[in-house]
């Protein structure tokens, strides 16, 4: 894609993320991408700039796993269009079957994330996805996930990256890949 074209596309991508200060609390600026899902064009940019990400740095990606809840809303998407399968990652007590899980530490407590067991097999080359990266907490612990089913995490991809909240730096040595960032 011509540098042009990808650059108006993230200007678009930008012009839909809707900015909401002071929630869901005080000091806090939420990014909303609720407007973005809303627009076809928009959407479609999102998964266009995502799958050429992948087709230029992993093409040999066996599966996109998406974080609960938001990273199921663009990994369907770019699974489909890499002709990949999809595998969820969800907060504990969510998914049926024998699951693997792994906790860990958020601000205000602990919690926990699960995969089904037959989700993942070890060697295959998986991508995380998710809407936003902040602290890096959930990424984190998808990412211990990944390992303890021993598959190849070929890298993190977000929508949105709040830099001055250095989540990327709790995922090191693993890639993130995102497409705005504030």
């Amino acid at each position: 894609m011509a540098a042009k074209a990808r650059e108006a596309k993230l200007d678009l991508i930008k012009k839909h993320i809707k900015v909401f200060p002071d929630f869901p609390s005080k000091g806090v600026l939420f990014r909303d991408i609720c407007p973005l899902l809303k627009d076809p064009l928009a959407l479609t940019a999102v998964t266009d700039l995502l799958e050429e990400h992948v087709r230029l740095t992993h093409p040999e990606v066996d599966l996109i796993v998406g974080l609960d809840a938001r990273g199921f809303l663009f990994g369907p998407l770019l699974a489909q269009r890499l002709g990949v399968g999809f595998v969820v990652i969800r907060k504990k007590g969510k998914l049926p079957g024998p699951t693997v899980s792994v906790s860990y530490t958020l601000e205000y407590g602990q919690a926990e994330v699960e995969v089904q067991e037959d989700a993942v097999y070890p060697g295959q080359k998986v991508l995380l996805i998710d809407d936003l990266l902040a602290t890096g907490g959930t990424l984190y612990a998808a990412c211990e996930l990944m390992k303890k089913k021993q598959a190849d995490l070929l890298g993190c991809m977000v929508v949105i990256e709040l830099k001055d909240l250095r989540g990327f730096e709790r995922v090191k040595p693993i890639s993130v890949f995102s497409l705005v960032q504030y």
